[in-house]
């Protein structure tokens, strides 16, 4: 005990002996300067690697605008991030073909860092979106995809600019195995985009200071999204920690009024002010590349600070004072590699494409905005075109099925592709009145701007706020027990765009036949069209 007593006393002053001198002060880590960051943004390519007849879009001039876009941002002291909201896939026959090989290419040589993953993905099988996956080199980014438990696609990538971590989450909508043949999507679960962002933002909070969505969900003013999925407003109310979310899939130009009022007639050259949603940014870049979207931020302190914001026209034109187009701004000159790379692509399918098919007297309608919304000449000549092929007593095809307009003129084969490109097949649907007047109730609730709005030939009805009220066919009221033939494609039998499921009605037959070719031969015979004679039935 006397030992340990006196070692104890003298504990202290060994710890006093043994003590290393104060060190200096830490030296402070110097603040890391704050970090500016472009954006640039495209969505709904569609096929459009080359430009239009008018020398709009195309990927060569794209080029040209965004290195001159990146060249200053980066003699500023910036950094830029390139990406896209999905649906690269079908629009223009060139590309559909060659199963978008040089559009995928093209993004490469234009530099891309990411992309959505969008509906239009899978239009093709299984193993031509393995291909293209292949040829983006690339990531195509979706959260929500998933095969038994395992995600189809990888679902983030985070990103190193300046020092700072940017994280970009893909999601894709969960509308898309009704927009889809199954056999594209076969085994495939997808979830609700939202639930997997309300997993992964808060994680990727933690890894990043910004967090970015590219979506192909939609963008629907206040959250109004009718029969389609919720898209990008919805889920930035429901999901914080956004900071900004890079959309597809509506194909609009999301130019705001007001808050929660998107200006519809927005114009190319004019200022855009993006959504805002419970603290995100929400952007659109329209559709076709006709715009590249730019979102200057700066991030310090951890605060994300929207600078400025454009959408720049790609030599898109209007009409002057004297009827002439011209170009919106100065014109961007193509980039001249990456012309001569697509080149050969665009080369392969002119001969075939060109080929006259017949001609008409007017422009016959399939603007995107007006066929899911009101009956068109152009959606007359198709649905007219399936009934006389088949002999039904009635048509329907689905808005979203129509693609493009026929031009005045000269009508090509390139043309048709282009209003029809998706090589779906012509379908008779034999059903008792009973039947179809609960098949047209389904057909009648299809709102006005939705891929299902309903074109029609041999059909006379009253629609109103989504109920039918009356229907005639070849003038005469439905019978519930006479029997009736309906022409509709493979896609609407399937259940696509929301339509009933008929495709297993002991009733159905598929005819196999191409709607681009049946729309084809029945210009052919009847060349040349009268505007006049294809005024859509009565609504």
């Amino acid at each position: 005990m006397r030992r340990l007593h006196t070692a104890l006393a003298v504990l202290p002053l060994l710890l006093v002996a043994c003590a290393t001198p104060p060190a200096d002060p830490p030296a402070k880590t110097p603040q890391r300067p704050p970090l500016q960051l472009t954006i640039l943004h495209t969505n709904d390519h569609h096929g459009r690697f080359w430009p239009n007849a008018d020398g709009e879009y195309g990927l060569a001039a794209r080029k040209t605008l965004i290195d001159r876009m990146r060249a200053e941002v980066a003699a500023a002291g910036g950094h830029s991030l390139l990406l896209d909201g999905g649906d690269v896939n079908t629009g223009v026959p060139e590309s559909d073909l060659l199963d978008a090989e040089p559009d995928f290419k093209g993004m490469v040589l234009l530099g891309y860092d990411a992309m959505a993953v969008g509906n239009h993905e899978f239009d093709k099988p299984p193993a031509v979106l393995a291909r293209q996956r292949q040829w983006a080199g690339f990531p195509l980014l979706s959260a929500n995809i998933y095969q038994g438990e395992q995600r189809v696609f990888e679902p983030f990538r985070i990103f190193e600019r300046g020092g700072y971590r940017i994280a970009v989450l893909g999601l894709t909508t969960d509308d898309t195995p009704r927009l889809v043949l199954p056999d594209h999507v076969q085994g495939m679960r997808f979830r609700k985009p939202a639930e997997e962002a309300a997993q992964l933002v808060p994680q990727l909070r933690a890894q990043a200071e910004m967090v970015i969505a590219a979506t192909h969900m939609g963008h629907y003013a206040d959250g109004r999204h009718g029969i389609n999925a919720p898209g990008d407003v919805e889920m930035a109310r429901q999901v914080p920690g956004l900071d900004l979310i890079v959309g597809g899939h509506s194909q609009n130009p999301v130019c705001m009024l007001a808050e929660n009022i998107r200006n519809t007639a927005y114009r190319p050259g004019e200022p855009c002010a993006p959504d805002r949603q419970n603290g995100a940014w929400i952007v659109q870049a329209h559709e076709w590349g006709k715009y590249v979207g730019r979102a200057d931020f700066v991030i310090d302190g951890g605060r994300v600070n929207l600078v400025k914001y454009q959408l720049i026209p790609v030599n898109l034109k209007q009409a002057g004072a004297d009827g002439r187009k011209v170009v919106v701004g100065d014109p961007i000159p193509e980039d001249a590699a990456v012309r001569g790379a697509l080149l050969p692509f665009h080369a392969a399918g002119q001969e075939r494409l060109l080929v006259p098919v017949g001609e008409a007297d007017g422009v016959f309608d399939g603007n995107r905005d007006r066929v899911r919304s009101q009956p068109t000449t152009l959606g007359t000549l198709i649905a007219r075109a399936m009934r006389a092929r088949t002999g039904a007593d009635l048509a329907v095809i689905n808005g979203g099925g129509v693609r493009d307009s026929l031009p005045a003129g000269r009508i090509t084969y390139r043309d048709v592709l282009k209003v029809q490109p998706f090589s779906n097949t012509v379908g008779v649907l034999t059903l008792n009145g009973a039947e179809l007047l609960d098949w047209l109730a389904a057909a009648a609730k299809m709102s006005p701007g939705s891929g299902g709005y309903p074109q029609t030939a041999g059909l006379q009805w009253q629609v109103a706020n989504g109920q039918l009220l009356e229907a005639r066919v070849g003038g005469q009221p439905i019978d519930r027990s006479r029997t009736y033939t309906l022409a509709i494609n493979n896609f609407t039998a399937i259940g696509g765009d929301g339509y009933p499921k008929m495709n297993t009605h002991p009733g159905y037959v598929n005819t196999g036949l191409n709607d681009a070719e049946v729309l084809r031969a029945y210009i052919a015979a009847r060349s040349p069209l009268k505007l006049a004679e294809f005024a859509p039935d009565n609504r």
